[in-house]
């Protein structure tokens, strides 16, 4: 169901995926960086989660909202997020956050800076950008005290794997499940997305199930 949710500066698209029994737990899914909540990878979860009875809301950052590539400021897009999921919140109590790269990210920082939730859950956490593998974006991190899910491809150039691994082994409220041989969009060279899209919902569904009561 397509809606949209207003902030202190405007108004943004979002899309509600809404189980057909009702839900008691949710996901605010955020999108990345160079896309908007429309991207495939997004769609696919948020439908393949509202069939096991968590619904999913999918919205977009001004910047996508309006059709710039370039990201904003990072304070607006954790205002946006915050705003959003204040929102969702008042129907639905057991909350999670979460998005690919960019947006668990931003979900990542609200969660840091004290907003209530059961639980986060990245889809590729941009650990570091490609290449820098010294410009960590973990010291926020270690004030989550909610549990979090790293869903994370081997190959992913923005996540070393020894780095990630190190990274969340040094959070008490962590796990990470590592997707073999994925990249950042999780393609896997001779497996089906389809395969590797099940994967990641059934760690997604287990993790908010286990968080979510």
């Amino acid at each position: 169901m397509r809606t949209s949710f207003k902030w202190d500066s405007g108004e943004v698209s979002a899309v509600w995926h809404r189980p057909a029994g009702g839900a008691s737990s949710g996901l605010v899914l955020g999108h990345g960086a160079s896309s908007n909540m429309n991207a495939r990878i997004l769609v696919d979860i948020a439908d393949a989660l509202a069939s096991r009875g968590i619904a999913v809301v999918r919205f977009n950052f001004p910047y996508a909202e309006v059709g710039r590539r370039v990201p904003d400021p990072q304070p607006r897009l954790e205002a946006c997020f915050r705003a959003v999921a204040t929102s969702v919140s008042e129907e639905i109590p057991r909350l999670f956050l979460g998005g690919k790269s960019m947006g668990g990210r931003i979900a990542s920082h609200i969660a840091a800076d004290g907003f209530p939730t059961r639980g986060l859950v990245f889809f590729g956490y941009p650990l570091h950008p490609p290449g820098k593998p010294d410009r960590l974006r973990d010291a926020h991190l270690k004030r989550i005290s909610a549990p979090m899910l790293f869903l994370q491809g081997t190959r992913d150039t923005f996540a070393t794997p020894e780095l990630l691994r190190r990274t969340v082994a040094s959070l008490r409220t962590a796990k990470l499940v590592e997707i073999e041989g994925g990249d950042h969009s999780f393609k896997v060279p001779g497996r089906a997305s389809a395969d590797v899209l099940t994967e990641l919902i059934d760690a997604a569904a287990q993790f908010i199930a286990e968080h979510g009561h």
